[in-house]
């Protein structure tokens, strides 16, 4: 969630990819050559760390109780376990700034004998890229960034998940509910109007709350959506009175692309249905709360230090999701849920993974009444969404792992002031 501002796509194309943790002001360039999940730019292996002799550091921008960390955090507990590492091979700083402090971090973990550093907020990425310039024989590993292929530094390595997928998930969770209180009188098709609380107009959030919105559709075909943001990524009162304005503005369902319990809080104490992102919402509110979108970030931590143990070169951009269980929902209140939604997930996610759903299918949805195929025949600005389509959906998170797509399709509505 700490995440893109701008990116150029490969090939010289641009696309802006706007995002950040705190960071309103960075651009760079996108993976030259080699796919997402593979081998791409300036790699080298080292020598093979035994099990017990590593060293794992990890530089979070917030704690335990902040939802994006505490996954981050969940995901390092997962790596730790299968890989046998014990407690006193891993130092984690936590609540780290993203100004130098994060450089002082990073050495700070270096000349503690760390072989690898990770950090998971945008706005360290070039504090890390410094300390992996001085320490090359370290690997250092940035979530949401964009820069290590053109970093040129063998040692510099960005991650993300195929988040949208999950995503799309909870908004199929939504759209069904959706169903069930336009069949029981609640309100009509014409109702059907979701709010979503943003947390700045940024790639990332706009990919996921499309993805969100798109998999509702899939089940709710009347759905409208008004997305307004906080202009923060934790600001639980900020985000509480965003959801309040925008049930006010008639939306009958709430989600989230922001990192505290506001939103859900808000709806619990208006009786409105919502989807939480992170992690489970059911301990604030449990007569509200259906699912999250989630992440689990356990497959990429747990890849990427036994790369360094078995002297492995680790890839320069990876982005996995569903198919490798980098991305979820959390558990389903059942007691909120519409009758029929447990299976109705398992057969999305059974097609996610079978690679017979695509989120992005550009035959579900339109721009300014186009298709996109068609905007991007046009020329002019859209031409540069060329590089993303292609076999009929947008290829998201596949030419970089950081979120692309960044149109407000039919359907929804942004509110930026």
């Amino acid at each position: 969630m700490k995440k893109i501002l701008s990116v150029l796509l490969a090939m010289g194309l641009s696309v802006s990819m706007l995002a950040g943790c705190g960071s309103d002001d960075a651009a760079g360039t996108a993976a030259d050559g080699g796919a997402v999940g593979e081998t791409a730019g300036t790699e080298a292996a080292g020598e093979p760390v035994a099990a017990e002799d590593i060293k794992v550091g990890i530089i979070y921008i917030g704690d335990e109780n902040e939802g994006y960390s505490s996954a981050h955090m969940a995901g390092i507990d997962e790596m730790m376990e299968t890989l046998g590492l014990s407690e006193d091979q891993v130092i984690e700083k936590t609540t780290v700034p993203e100004d130098e402090s994060c450089y002082d971090a990073a050495v700070d973990l270096a000349e503690q004998g760390c072989d690898i550093i990770f950090g998971n907020s945008f706005g360290f990425e070039t504090y890390m890229i410094q300390a992996a310039a001085e320490y090359p024989e370290i690997e250092f590993c940035h979530a949401t960034g964009y820069q290590a292929s053109s970093s040129g530094l063998a040692n510099m390595h960005n991650y993300f998940t195929a988040v949208y997928e999950s995503r799309y998930v909870s908004g199929v969770v939504a759209g069904l509910k959706l169903n069930e209180m336009i069949a029981d009188g609640t309100i009509t098709e014409d109702e059907a109007k979701m709010g979503y609380v943003g947390a700045f107009p940024y790639a990332e959030v706009i990919s996921g709350f499309t993805s969100f919105y798109l998999g509702a559709r899939s089940v709710c075909p009347s759905v409208t959506m008004e997305v307004q943001y906080t202009n923060s990524w934790a600001d639980m009162a900020g985000e509480a009175e965003v959801a309040s304005k925008l049930i006010d503005d008639g939306c009958v369902l709430i989600s989230q692309h922001a990192d505290t319990t506001g939103a859900p809080s808000a709806c619990e104490e208006k009786g409105v249905p919502c989807v939480g992102y992170n992690i489970d919402m059911t301990s604030v509110a449990p007569n509200s709360a259906l699912t999250s979108a989630s992440i689990n970030w356990g497959p990429y931590y747990t890849y990427a230090v036994e790369c360094v143990m078995n002297g492995e070169a680790i890839v320069t951009d990876w982005c996995q999701g569903y198919v490798e269980g980098a991305d979820k929902i959390t558990p389903l209140n059942e007691t909120v849920i519409a009758e029929g939604t447990a299976e109705k997930v398992a057969e999305v996610e059974g097609a996610l993974k079978e690679g017979k759903l695509h989120v992005f299918d550009t035959s579900t949805f339109t721009v300014n009444g186009s298709s996109l195929e068609d905007l991007i025949a046009q020329g002019g600005d859209y031409e540069k969404y060329s590089a993303y389509v292609s076999d009929g959906y947008y290829h998201e998170s596949e030419l970089a792992s950081a979120p692309a797509f960044d149109l407000i399709i039919d359907g929804i509505t942004s509110v930026t002031e």
